[in-house]
């Protein structure tokens, strides 16, 4: 028999800092939380928070250190093109204290694509690099992003930040992954919330949400899922939710 004290889990988190003005303004739509947090979560990293803050230097600066003290990484998307209010590496930079400058990887990498005059003062800002830092390359438009320390600063526009969140995530640390099952309720959520709060109680180590959605056939309804990193627990608590539904549509069809 293996007596051996079990091996406390691994938990990695993250968190992410979304940077611009037109995403506060409501003239950009994010698209970007949705898609990091999907693949995050399929690779064992907890996706903790994130904060949407504009191009203001001080709140970057500010935003950053918290994150970055707080989580395994941080990813940031946005402010990292060719104008004047790209701001988020000269940002990252003083943030971490280190100079930035030209990068020579960065300049080569551009002039792949931009020949002479077309490799302007415009462009050249997105070769600006903090030292120390690695470059996060990507296959659609080359200009880098780069990782230093825990950050991992991204590119806005979606397609460049999958392209770039490709490149990284085969380097990431990753925990166990989160497992996640999903009853249908056929119930409405206000039917089940006591009950549900009742066994999460008893299921400290399992986290049981509920989410109600409009079914065109039956009404009102609810998906509750249950997520755990332990098998058992998550076949307990999923046991213990499909038992209480049968319970409480017993109790209301008697009704």
């Amino acid at each position: 028999m293996n007596d051996a004290p079990a091996q406390p889990q691994t938990i990695v988190t993250a968190g992410i800092l979304v940077i611009g003005d037109e995403i506060l303004s409501g003239r950009t739509k994010d698209k970007n939380i949705g898609y990091i947090a999907e693949y995050l979560t399929a690779i064992g990293v907890d996706l903790r928070e994130v904060r949407v803050v504009p191009d203001v230097e001080e709140e970057i600066v500010a935003a950053l250190n918290a994150l970055r003290h707080k989580y395994t990484y941080v990813f940031t998307t946005g402010g990292i093109g060719p104008t004047h209010d790209d701001i988020t590496a000269d940002c990252v930079a003083k943030a971490f204290g280190v100079p930035i400058d030209y990068d020579p990887r960065a300049v080569a990498l551009l002039q792949q694509r931009f020949k002479g005059p077309d490799l302007n003062e415009a462009r050249m800002r997105m070769t600006r690099i903090p030292q120390g830092a690695d470059l996060v390359t990507n296959k659609v438009s080359l200009a880098p992003g780069f990782w230093i320390g825990n950050v991992i600063v991204m590119a806005g526009v979606p397609n460049i930040m999958q392209a770039m969140l490709d490149e990284v995530g085969p380097k990431l640390k990753t925990g166990q992954q989160m497992l996640s099952e999903s009853v249908r309720a056929d119930a409405r959520e206000g039917d089940i919330g006591t009950e549900l709060g009742e066994i999460a109680k008893q299921h400290p180590d399992v986290s049981i949400g509920s989410y109600p959605f409009f079914d065109d056939k039956t009404g009102p309804n609810t998906n509750v899922v249950v997520r755990a990193r332990d098998a058992e627990k998550l076949a307990a608590a999923k046991t213990a939710v499909e038992q209480m539904l049968r319970e409480v549509k017993a109790n209301l069809k008697a009704g």
